[in-house]
């Protein structure tokens, strides 16, 4: 796909999402609610002795807390189905006799749904966890700019594996169950309902095995400094596997069915 035409599909994919503004407000309220409930929480369940052996503070679990919550609306971690509902009613057949890719285009629209939730969801509630209950960032530099990459591969990933979920209604008309499997899943191995480093060993061993934890636990150890040095560097070699992988698998299983498709007379 051209750049420009990249890039023109990423500044539509950020006004489309501008345009919701009481929407973002909402996903704020809802963010920062959430935010204060999941912390104590936190606090709650995690014995000092459970925080310490993980390698957690109180102050590290609440700057974790708030950054996942923060991170939801970027990710979109519970699934998308715009593609589904496109081969559901046939317009599916409209965006593969474009003159651009069905992967390139989807993923530019939702790098600017992304950066657009960014701005309206991600930053005020990062600012009201850090004004009311506080959070330990960072003091130099390279956390962040590390970070920051970290960050990207997560929403790249997170894009890829929705869009390799919503490519299963090729094959399969009624897809909920199977979202709402992924939602389960994905929230749980990707470290939205706990740190992984404070659940039993078989489960993080579980999540290792699956790209969830490069979407938004790795993103989060990283941006706020809790995995420094060759260690924070190692996580994200781990993120670009998986995106290697994911990448491959999305364009071999777009092609797939996309020849069921038109074998069908879609």
């Amino acid at each position: 796909m051209p750049v420009r035409a990249f890039l023109a599909l990423v500044a539509a994919g950020f006004r489309r999402t501008t345009t919701y503004r009481l929407a973002a407000l909402a996903g704020v309220v809802a963010n920062v609610t959430f935010g204060y409930i999941r912390g104590a929480v936190l606090l709650a369940v995690a014995g000092a002795a459970t925080v310490a052996s993980s390698g957690y503070s109180a102050d590290g679990l609440m700057t974790y807390n708030w950054l996942t919550q923060a991170a939801l609306g970027p990710l979109a971690i519970w699934g998308t189905t715009e593609i589904t509902e496109r081969v559901r009613n046939g317009d599916i057949a409209v965006d593969l006799a474009r003159p651009v890719g069905l992967m390139g285009t989807y993923l530019a629209q939702d790098l600017g749904r992304a950066g657009a939730s960014l701005l309206l969801r991600s930053v005020p509630t990062v600012l009201v966890g850090a004004l009311t209950v506080g959070m330990t960032m960072p003091g130099t530099p390279g956390p962040w700019l590390l970070g920051g990459v970290a960050v990207l591969l997560g929403l790249l990933l997170s894009f890829l594996s929705r869009f390799l979920l919503q490519l299963a209604s090729f094959w399969i008309v009624e897809t909920r169950g199977l979202q709402t499997l992924y939602m389960v899943v994905s929230g749980f191995f990707a470290g939205l309902v706990f740190p992984l480093a404070l659940m039993p060993a078989p489960l993080r061993v579980a999540a290792a095995a699956t790209p969830f934890p490069s979407m938004l636990q790795h993103p989060v150890d990283v941006l706020s400094g809790r995995i420094t040095g060759g260690a924070a560097w190692e996580l994200v070699g781990v993120q670009v596997l998986w995106l290697v992988v994911l990448a491959v698998a999305g364009h071999l299983v777009l092609r797939a069915g996309t020849r069921r498709l038109v074998v069908q007379g879609g």
